[in-house]
């Protein structure tokens, strides 16, 4: 055998081994071809050619042979999200915001252990949320808002101890917030506004040390402010209007060092730190959406 013969045979064989590793398992590709034909794949504004390798598909993160991310944010997806999403074990960042998905919101999402970030927001989603989320211990990031999802806010929500976004706004919750919620230590932004949430909150928010956005708005929330808030120092965005709260006295020494949004339904209140922090109402979004955009 030459030694042109060997070279060739040796090229052959390395680059027949790269595409035999270079592949994902075919759970995965399916769990993906799933995805694109229950969404309406072919109406896409950025479509994938089937034919090629899955690294090579738009919006698809691929690391050692595994889809580690699905980034599909905007991109016309109408239609419902397979329960073969699961087969996607790898996954840490999910993506789906801004399109046109309905049907529920599959629980089997909820078993994927290595999730980092679920961005859902902006679709038409409904049911419940998953009753587990113990395999999540990796989550920090769980935003849904603008849905049309329902039901209770499980109380196992606090299993995903590393949250540290939780937006739930503009849905259809209802029930009373979980007491477990004041686990979740590591939160930076937490927003359930314009649900149907009711009752007393009956835990302190003294421990969310790191909460900069608290946002429970235009709900059925009754009783005194929950406690704690007024200890936050790095809260910048307060909103508490649009409740049955009635007494908002815990607020009248916030340790807040730069307060950018304050309201509450106790106008004097509101002037006040408007005044002191100097919040200007006329430059903030009036929506999620518009923060968004």
């Amino acid at each position: 055998m030459t030694k042109k013969l060997l070279y060739a045979s040796f090229l052959f064989i390395t680059f027949f081994q790269t595409a035999i590793h270079a592949q994902v398992p075919e759970s995965e590709k399916s769990a993906l071809i799933d995805l694109y034909n229950a969404t309406n794949g072919d109406s896409w504004l950025v479509q994938w050619n089937l034919k090629t390798p899955v690294n090579q598909w738009y919006g698809v993160d691929v690391i050692k042979n595994h889809v580690v991310g699905l980034n599909l944010y905007k991109n016309n997806l109408v239609g419902e999200i397979p329960n073969t999403i699961q087969n996607l074990k790898k996954l840490e960042v999910l993506d789906l915001a801004f399109n046109n998905l309905e049907g529920n919101l599959p629980s089997e999402i909820a078993k994927l252990s290595n999730l980092k970030v679920v961005k859902l927001e902006m679709n038409g989603l409904k049911g419940n949320l998953p009753k587990n989320f113990t395999a999540m211990q990796n989550l920090e990031e769980l935003i849904l808002f603008d849905n049309k999802l329902e039901g209770n806010i499980p109380s196992s929500i606090a299993e995903a101890k590393q949250l540290k976004i939780l937006d739930l706004s503009n849905n259809y919750f209802e029930g009373n917030l979980p007491e477990t919620v004041a686990g979740l230590t590591n939160l930076t932004n937490f927003s359930v506004a314009g649900n149907k949430l009711g009752g007393e909150i009956n835990f302190s928010f003294a421990k969310m040390k790191n909460l900069s956005e608290l946002m429970l708005s235009f709900n059925n929330f009754n009783g005194e402010v929950p406690e704690g808030i007024e200890t936050l120092k790095d809260i910048q965005f307060l909103q508490l209007q649009g409740n049955g709260f009635t007494s908002f006295e815990s607020l009248k020494e916030m340790k807040s060092i730069d307060l950018v949004a304050f309201d509450t339904d106790d106008l004097q209140l509101n002037i006040k730190y408007k005044q002191l922090h100097e919040i200007d109402n006329s430059g903030m979004a009036n929506n999620k959406f518009e923060e968004e955009e």
